[in-house]
């Protein structure tokens, strides 16, 4: 017999003794004793069985599949104080089998379920947007899985309670990728990086960074390298770490070659045009370690020009390495007669590094390869016209009040040495120094109406600098700048004179 009633409460015993029935079918309302938990649904033998919905005094619910008084089968979960649902199976009442919950924070979760806990494949959205799937154990990814995060990486391989770790690859948002080992959800072990920027670092990592990296940027050879004046040079290049070893883990930093010359300071009293070319000079000065600031001076790739490379013999800076690609003079050639072949002909217009003409371009940045670059035929420019007065102003300050020699006569000088009087007197300059240097100062201002497209770079003392322009950075850092002294020697120097300066480099 089935009796369909509909109790509302009986708080010291169950339905079945409430009935004194042995077979009970139907459905009902039933309040417990501590009138905490409610049930409404179907029942047989004085049991919750069939579908119910058991409701619980803090707003949280439960309505599916009930076998035996127990919550099993498929239903739905409602927890108030979380604001979490659950849908799915259930086995004695806990979460068990396949199911989604979807979080009050946004997130959700779709897949296996073991008593209560993410276990086995799942798919995890969280409230940031990142996804994973893959496998999880006690509620944590575990085992092999894929993750994309918020800021678009993509991860996959092996996890360890949430954390990567063993073998995984990372494909980063702006190209970068890793593939290797992992441990604390960090590159630990033997790994290769591809960064965006070209670098490529294959070796070993610890805690994140690379154990062989890369500290510095150094320039191979003696302290100072003498070259002939109009000669190319070749340089290499290492990447050490910071016990000196060579980083030959590391491939693809860029790294840049440029020249400087001294940047002598002018009276700030001194306002003619004469001392205002320092301010057009494009590259701010420059530190270097040898004591002195420096300003930008012009290179060029000996190989782009339009002229053959001359024989070339070694010549020995102080600790007698061989650097320099040094050309054998052939006898006093006039400028003249050099500048159509060095410099071209036509009026090309200047580039921003001053060079003249399509033939001379700056040297390329070079990549580095298992730590090492080098720079081949490099050549110091001709020296634009605003550098003229600058790189030889030692010189001319030990010369004094020397007058011009040349095309310049000297009444002319006279007559502007006159001129240029009144004006240092009208800004209380040092006459004496001033009018020393103004007859050769404007010679060299001159120099392109005498000369044109004067060859050479002038005798004296450079400074060569490599830097590191990879961008953006590896890993965030930019290698230090590396600099080394550069003399030019006068090109009439002698075949045997470089010859003896040879022998006697070697057998020292």
């Amino acid at each position: 017999m089935v009796i369909k009633s509909y109790m509302l409460c009986y708080p010291f015993c169950d339905l079945r003794h409430a009935l004194h029935a042995s077979e009970i079918l139907g459905y009902g309302l039933y309040v417990y004793p501590n009138s905490f938990f409610q049930y409404e649904g179907e029942w047989k033998q004085g049991r919750k069985h069939g579908h119910g919905k058991l409701l619980f005094k803090d707003g949280s619910y439960y309505e599916g599949e009930f076998v035996d008084g127990e919550i099993m089968g498929n239903g739905l979960r409602y927890w108030a104080s979380t604001g979490n649902t659950y849908s799915g199976q259930f086995v004695s009442g806990e979460l068990h089998g396949h199911g989604v919950i979807q979080y009050k924070d946004g997130g959700k979760y779709e897949g296996e379920f073991s008593y209560g806990m993410r276990a086995g494949h799942g798919l995890l959205v969280d409230k940031d947007g990142q996804t994973y799937q893959g496998t999880f154990h006690n509620n944590k990814k575990h085992g092999g899985g894929k993750m994309t995060f918020k800021n678009g990486d993509k991860y996959e391989g092996d996890w360890i309670l949430d954390q990567r770790q063993g073998h995984g690859v990372l494909h980063c948002a702006d190209g970068t990728i890793y593939e290797g080992q992992w441990r604390n959800d960090v590159f630990n072990g033997q790994g290769t990086e591809i960064h965006c920027s070209g670098v490529i670092y294959d070796g070993l990592w610890i805690n994140g960074y690379p154990a062989a990296q890369a500290k510095k940027i150094v320039i191979l050879g003696p302290e100072v390298i003498d070259v002939i004046q109009g000669s190319a040079i070749t340089l290499h290049v290492q990447l050490q770490n910071e016990e000196g070893e060579v980083s030959e883990y590391e491939n693809g930093r860029l790294l840049e070659i440029w020249a400087g010359v001294k940047n002598h300071q002018i009276p700030a009293s001194s306002s003619t045009s004469l001392f205002k070319l320092i301010e057009e000079v494009e590259r701010k000065p420059v530190k270097t370690p040898f004591g002195f600031e420096c300003i930008s001076y012009p290179l060029m790739d000996a190989v782009s020009g339009s002229w053959e490379l001359k024989a070339a013999v070694p010549i020995f800076g102080k600790s007698g390495f061989a650097l320099a690609d040094l050309p054998i003079p052939k006898g006093d050639i006039e400028p003249e007669s050099r500048s159509d072949t060095r410099l071209g002909t036509g009026d090309a217009p200047s580039n921003e590094d001053g060079f003249e003409g399509e033939s001379l371009r700056p040297p390329a940045s070079q990549r580095v390869e298992r730590g090492c670059v080098v720079f081949r035929n490099i050549m110091l420019a001709p020296p634009p016209a605003n550098y003229q007065p600058f790189m030889l102003l030692d010189e001319l300050n030990k010369k004094g009040g020397k007058k011009p020699s040349g095309r310049i006569s000297a009444e002319k000088a006279e007559k502007m040495t006159v001129s240029q009087e009144k004006i240092v007197d009208s800004r209380n300059v040092d006459t004496r120094t001033i009018l020393s240097l103004f007859p050769v100062l404007f010679l060299l201002l001159h120099l392109k109406c005498l000369i044109p497209n004067f060859p050479l770079s002038f005798p004296g003392q450079y400074v060569i600098m490599v830097h590191e322009v990879t961008m953006p950075p590896f890993l965030g850092q930019t290698l230090p700048t590396a600099f080394k002294l550069l003399r030019v020697l006068p090109e009439k120097t002698k075949v045997k004179n470089i010859k003896k300066e040879t022998v006697k480099a070697t057998s020292t």
